[in-house]
Formats: C-alpha cells, structure tokens, sequence
C-alpha cells in the first residue's frame, strides 16, 4: 500500500513561493550515534548566528511574513526553525531526543529551514498541507486532543488527525518519531528568495548523512506546483 504527501492547490495558489523537499527512507533506527554530524552543523549555525540573530535571517524573516498572512502573531508562534535557532543561541546546544530527529534538528539549524519528521506507520493514507476544516484532531505531546480551527493550516490524514498545527510551528505527539520507529517522512519547506538552491543542498545534504549514518536508501523529491505529490510505502 502506498501512501502520500502533497500540499493542497490552496496552498500552491496562495504562496507560490513555497519550496518543499520530502524524504522517505526505511530502517532506522535509535543505536546510532550522530554526535559528530551534529556538531558540524551546530558550528555552522553558530557562525550564521555570530553576525546575524536568528529573526534576521532571511530564512526565517520568511516564515515570519508567512505566519503574519496567517493571521498569527510571528513572536508568539514561531516557525519551527526559528524556535530551534532561538534556544540554539541562548543555550548553545539543544536538547536530544531520537538520533534521527537530533540530526534532523541540527540539520535544520544549520539551514535555517524547518524540518518536519513523522512516523509512517502513524499516518493514515496520506498527508496534506492544507486549510483545516475545523473537525480535525490533533494530539499534544504532553497527550492532550486540541481541535484547530477552521482555516489553520495543518498537516492533515485520510482519518482526520493534524500530524502539526500553524504549519511549521508544532508537530504532533501521535506521529513523532519514537524508539520503535522505522519508516520515516521527512518534509523541509522554505519560502525565500534562495529557497529553491537553498531546498536543493539541505536535501543531498540530509540523504547523505541518513546514508551514512544508518544506512539506508532514501527516496525523495522537491515537489512543485506541476509536480505537488510524493508517493512512498506504508507501513
């Protein structure tokens, strides 16, 4: 059974500026250590925050332009990216989780681009970016149900569930990548003027370092208006 990922034709319409990469891969796993990997691209994001704070980014002044269309206050809700850069710069590390989602985050940093990272098995058919209908459901991590409103856009299944909400502010607890994971969905998206040469590096350099580190075979694509579905496996 194949399942897939695509942004809705209201999005493509309403932000044509949009440039989204996916990734599937099979076989991960939590024995690996990332360490190394990760410090190269802390050290790269800690250069970029040395002459520039994350808000002047061009990354992430896009995302904040994008949250304001949405009618969401860009300081109160952050695009992930600019969260993960925020507690970068006051902390100097951030916290680990899961080999793939620390990669996935250092990765993510280095780039200034959010990255988003669910477990296949958890989704139901597909997975849309799209305007809420409003009956949608969405688990927290702490493991509350939230119901977003009507016209948020949310990554949304074929069973109703929002796998993230204000798009690339919060991911869900029901797809998060645990201990038992092992057929991922990976989505980075960028909105500025270099996103499409900027999608294209973040991509070769996130396959490369799966395969290395795992390995594994993954399968992707930077998908585009004339082009808007990536199909992959089930669980």
């Amino acid at each position: 059974m194949h399942v897939f990922f695509q942004h809705s034709t209201d999005i493509w319409r309403d932000f044509p500026e949009l440039v989204p990469a996916a990734l599937y891969t099979e076989g991960i796993t939590a024995t690996v250590s990332p360490d190394a990997r990760i410090a190269a691209h802390a050290e790269r994001a800690a250069a970029r925050l040395a002459t520039a704070s994350e808000g002047e980014l061009p990354e992430i002044q896009a995302w904040r332009r994008t949250f304001t269309r949405m009618g969401l206050k860009p300081t109160q809700y952050r695009c992930a990216s600019e969260a993960l850069l925020r507690r970068f710069r006051k902390e100097g590390s951030l916290p680990r989780l899961h080999p793939l989602i620390d990669l996935c985050n250092a990765v993510s940093i280095a780039h200034a681009v959010p990255i988003a990272v669910f477990d296949v098995s958890r989704i139901t058919s597909y997975v849309e970016v799209g305007y809420a209908a409003g009956d949608e459901t969405y688990l927290t991590f702490g493991g509350d149900t939230e119901q977003p409103p009507a016209g948020e856009v949310i990554f949304a299944d074929a069973a109703g569930r929002a796998h993230a909400r204000r798009w690339t502010n919060r991911q869900s607890g029901h797809s998060a990548v645990r201990d038992t994971t092992s057929n991922v969905l990976i989505v980075a998206e960028a909105l500025h003027d270099t996103a499409a040469k900027d999608v294209e590096s973040l991509l070769a350099t996130l396959t490369d370092e799966l395969s290395t580190l795992w390995p594994v075979t993954p399968k992707s694509a930077i998908l585009t208006p004339d082009a808007p579905r990536f199909e992959f496996p089930g669980r």
